[in-house]
């Protein structure tokens, strides 16, 4: 019965977390706010349901917003329905298909690239909220800082976001401050059924990448929440089937996508859930707010949801996760920072495709290694020998100079096509000069 309690404590936490960034993100995403509630809802009580994770808990991410923001700018809000509900259906068939573990297998760079790239479009995109005014700028300010001083508090139980945002538009509300408000239609107007006329190779395009980004941050934020707790692993196949369904169900309804968000994850695990009933209720308390208490959003003013979205921002570059990067494999270091900029620069896909391509270059390049060494008694080769080290290994070949050739191949851990062809033919030809080759480990 213990647990249970603790269940029903941790779940408010969860709320109390989930319910700015909820929010917040729809409208950094440029739809109304109640349907990042929505989304919420979906995560917390269809999802939290389901199997496949016991502790993370999913709605709308941050790391989302930047794919949602083009998404409506280019198809429109009437489209997002229709991407959402195929990026579900898409997920619902990779996990169906087991392909739930192979989104672990991206390089980490990448990843810190991916996010870092997101959470720097996400603070310039919130910026221009922050300085339209010195009232929602010291807005902006003051709730940074009572997040960040909040946390080292002994009160640090409730969330610092909740707190930062509550005081601020307290603050806002006592001293009437001139500043923008939070926009709030009703779920009647805002929530319907997707368009399916819409439907297009563009959305279609969408709706994949939509999935792809979705599915890898969910399963990263699962192998990270994994890492958290003692109880059940993630069965990451099911939790891919899991979130399918939700942004099936996310889709119908025209709300946001959704992913497992480990900052609301995190919170679930710290405040001591242990089974998955604290993840359904936190959906539970979200449709009770967005059902009976939706005109208090209206009270939140635009700079204190942008500032929350900057710190999120700030947090998802990881600059720590850099420092120690650079310092331990400097090329790894380039290719985050490739996938960042290029996102930035470019586009989401954009920048997380080349990211991936020069994972994969570097990656071929390290087990390319190949050491050819000369020796009186002839040629020494060591490590794998590949295309990619063929004009070296030529090179070193065109120096043997002698009439007798000792060549060791057993220090070869793979020989491709190329250069055995290469070393096929060098041996051949100075045979037919004369000379004696005595092939070693082949």
């Amino acid at each position: 019965m213990k647990k249970y309690w603790t269940d029903l404590g941790a779940s408010v936490v969860v709320f109390l977390v989930a319910l700015p960034l909820c929010v917040g993100v729809a409208v950094a995403s440029g739809v109304p706010a109640e349907l990042g509630i929505v989304t919420g809802v979906v995560g917390g009580i269809v999802v939290g349901l389901l199997p496949g994770s016991t502790m993370q808990v999913s709605g709308p991410a941050a790391g989302l917003t930047v794919l949602v923001a083009d998404a409506v700018s280019r198809h429109g809000i009437q489209a997002l329905g229709v991407i959402v509900l195929g990026a579900g259906l898409l997920q619902v068939a990779l996990g169906l298909a087991r392909c739930g573990r192979w989104f672990r297998a991206i390089s980490p760079s990448v990843v810190q690239g991916m996010l870092a790239g997101i959470g720097l479009v996400l603070i310039f995109g919130q910026l221009k909220h922050l300085v339209v005014s010195p009232v929602a700028l010291a807005l902006g300010l003051l709730t940074v800082l009572i997040m960040l001083l909040w946390q080292r508090s002994p009160l640090r139980v409730v969330p610092g976001i909740l707190v930062g945002v509550v005081v601020c538009t307290a603050l806002a509300e006592v001293f009437a401050s001139p500043v923008d408000r939070i926009t709030v239609g009703t779920l009647s107007t805002d929530v319907h059924l997707p368009d399916f006329s819409l439907l297009n190779t563009g959305i279609i395009g969408t709706a994949v990448v939509f999935a792809l980004v979705a599915s890898a941050e969910s399963m990263f934020s699962a192998a990270a929440v994994d890492r958290m707790h003692n109880g059940p692993r993630t069965q990451y196949n099911k939790e891919l089937v899991a979130q399918g369904v939700g942004n099936t169900i996310c889709g119908l309804l025209g709300a946001l996508p959704m992913t497992a968000v480990i900052v609301r994850s995190a919170a679930n695990v710290s405040a001591g859930a242990r089974t998955k009933a604290s993840r359904v209720l936190h959906g539970v308390w979200l449709l009770l707010f967005v059902v009976l208490l939706p005109g208090l959003l209206t009270l939140i003013p635009v700079a204190v949801l942008a500032a929350v979205l900057v710190h999120a921002g700030w947090k998802l570059l990881g600059l720590r996760e850099v420092v120690t990067s650079w310092r331990t494999d400097k090329a790894e270091s380039f290719i985050f920072v490739l996938t960042a900029g290029l996102i930035v620069a470019t586009d989401l896909l954009t920048g997380t495709v080349a990211g991936l391509l020069a994972a994969v270059i570097k990656t071929a390049w390290d087990v390319s290694r190949l050491q050819v060494t000369v020796t009186p008694e002839g040629v020494a080769l060591r490590g794998n020998a590949t295309f990619l080290k063929l004009p070296v290994l030529l090179d070193e070949l065109d120096r043997v100079d002698r009439e007798h050739v000792r060549m060791d191949l057993s220090g070869v851990r793979h020989l491709d096509q190329a250069c055995g062809q290469a070393i096929d033919q060098w041996v051949d030809e100075s045979r037919r000069a004369g000379k004696t080759v005595d092939l070693v480990g082949r």
